[in-house]
């Protein structure tokens, strides 16, 4: 098998992106053997091996030469000297886009197949000038069929809306957007390992509306969407109340429960798997990951931060790498 060559970046320089990068791969014994280049400015990683007493012994990347097992830095000067730790700032926000968009381009043009991305502030990245809500976002501008969904041990979710207002969310929850979801997600995930995948699809309303007594969403919208679906061959089962959707999919390896909004999947995998939980974007030409948790800029630099999803997300990179996005 050919080696991987696996992007990472380390998100917001004033968070917890850098502590968590470079405790993976002081340990880079323990992942899956793969070429692994880090996009940022060099003083950065520095700053953290020398507060948290670890070495990466990262060189320099040279794409044009053939992948090799190992840590490389690919070197991406920040606007500023000194990041600002522990608080929102434009500097940060540009320099965790700059090193984001960079890691993509080597993506789109193959030099890379899969890319674990750290956690970014959408507020950090509004000041810096760029509107996009977050990582999703940027790549659903590019590659619209992108999808955020999320992989644990004990649950898997696909979210049909994401970085929405509720109001706004809860306004696009229509049948021809919902069956055009469910195709895009069932084609992506052919391509990722452990499947064929059985979709369980959470309702809107409590009790999944109960025959359109507490809201007309399900009997109007979702319900006629599956239907469709399933005659298009797609394995759907639901709508399901929302309450207990996520316990039909508890530690199924074959199930993922697509949830309507934001919170109404995040809320119940981050309670379950947050620890190793990773966000995985699908529908993609290549792979990209990230760990499930945000910058946490209140212990940023105090070098507490669990580094255990940023491992995950890295060996995920690593085996779906090795089968396709």
């Amino acid at each position: 098998m050919t080696l991987p060559t696996i992007g990472v970046t380390c998100g917001d320089p004033g968070g917890v992106g850098p502590e968590v990068v470079v405790k993976t791969f002081a340990r880079a014994g323990t992942l899956p053997e793969a070429s692994y280049v880090v996009f940022a400015d060099p003083r950065i990683v520095a700053a953290e091996e020398a507060r948290s007493g670890l070495k990466t012994g990262a060189g320099p990347w040279r794409p044009e030469e053939p992948s090799r097992p190992g840590m490389y830095l690919a070197a991406l000067p920040s606007p500023s000297e000194t990041p600002a730790i522990g608080r929102v700032s434009a500097g940060n926000g540009e320099a965790s886009f700059r090193a984001f968009e960079a890691a993509v381009g080597a993506a789109r043009s193959g030099r890379i197949q899969a890319l674990v991305t750290g956690p970014i502030s959408k507020a950090a990245w509004a000041l810096a000038g760029h509107p996009f809500r977050g990582h999703t976002e940027y790549l659903g501008s590019l590659y619209p069929g992108a999808i955020m969904a999320f992989w644990s041990e004990p649950l898997k979710v696909a979210l049909f809306s994401h970085h929405r207002p509720l109001r706004e969310a809860l306004g696009i929850v229509r049948k021809d957007a919902i069956v055009e979801f469910l195709k895009s997600l069932d084609l992506a995930l052919r391509r990722v390992p452990g499947g064929p995948f059985e979709l369980l699809m959470a309702g809107l309303n409590p009790h999944a509306g109960e025959d359109g007594h507490l809201g007309r969403e399900e009997e109007d919208e979702i319900r006629p969407a599956l239907e469709k679906a399933r005659a298009d061959g797609i394995r759907v089962a639901g709508p399901f109340p929302p309450d207990t959707v996520f316990l039909k999919a508890l530690n199924r390896k074959d199930a993922l429960v697509v949830a309507l909004y934001h919170d109404q999947g995040l809320i119940p995998f981050k309670l379950l798997g947050f620890a190793g939980g990773v966000n995985v974007t699908l529908g993609l030409p290549f792979v990209r990951t990230s760990p499930d948790h945000g910058t946490a800029f209140d212990i940023a630099g105090q070098g507490v931060a669990d580094a255990r999803s940023m491992e995950e997300a890295v060996r995920m990179a690593a085996v779906f790498s090795a089968t396709g996005p």
